[in-house]
């Protein structure tokens, strides 16, 4: 890989990556409410799941994703009603003294079905190995080089935006603040599956 392409990989990575999306915005929400060592889990099942995805594309799983209809649909619409499960989740959770069984945050394996049930995430790392592999090139280590750059650019990705929502969760202190805030963040979950939809 040229250090032009390596540059280009690492540039689409970070904004593939840090543009908020679902686990963007679950790894705030969790954040905010839990503290940042509570959702390290949460991280590590979507960075995992996200670079084994990577991997699993260029083996052609992901095409499978993409060109089967059926598949694509039960992704999209499985992924879409665990996320707005999710998104009641957060936006009834309560912290604190306040704090149930019910009321935690998510873990690595939920992490990793949300971002294995993902359809834009498959789109993603099926474009970075199709866009950053290279004819002739040896095709196992440069899926592999994509899978380790993806991943690290979503383990960043985490850290930067847990990191934020546990900044935010200082500031959280009165009930009915920190309610308003999960339900905001609740609604932007939703939000955020909007394009999902959009071109079928």
């Amino acid at each position: 890989m040229h250090d032009e392409q390596f540059l280009s990989l690492v540039l689409f990575a970070a904004a593939v990556t840090f543009s908020p999306g679902p686990n963007v915005v679950l790894v705030t929400a969790c954040a905010a409410n839990f503290g940042f060592r509570p959702v390290v889990p949460q991280m590590l099942g979507i960075t995992v799941t996200f670079g084994l995805m990577t991997l699993a594309s260029g083996l052609g799983v992901a095409g499978v994703v993409r060109t089967e209809p059926t598949v694509h649909l039960l992704l999209k619409y499985l992924g879409a009603a665990y996320l707005l499960y999710l998104a009641w989740r957060i936006g009834s959770a309560k912290s604190g003294p306040q704090a149930t069984a019910r009321s935690r945050p998510i873990t690595y394996v939920e992490a990793s079905v949300i971002t294995a049930l993902n359809p834009k995430a498959w789109v993603s790392v099926l474009g970075a190995v199709a866009a950053y592999t290279t004819v002739g090139g040896s095709f196992l280590i440069e899926t592999t080089l994509i899978a380790g750059i993806l991943a690290a650019s979503c383990l960043l990705s985490c850290i930067v935006w847990g990191g934020f929502g546990s900044a935010i969760g200082r500031l959280l202190g009165k009930p009915r603040i920190r309610t308003s805030f999960n339900w905001f963040m609740a609604g932007l979950l939703a939000v955020s599956l909007v394009p999902l939809f959009m071109h079928d």
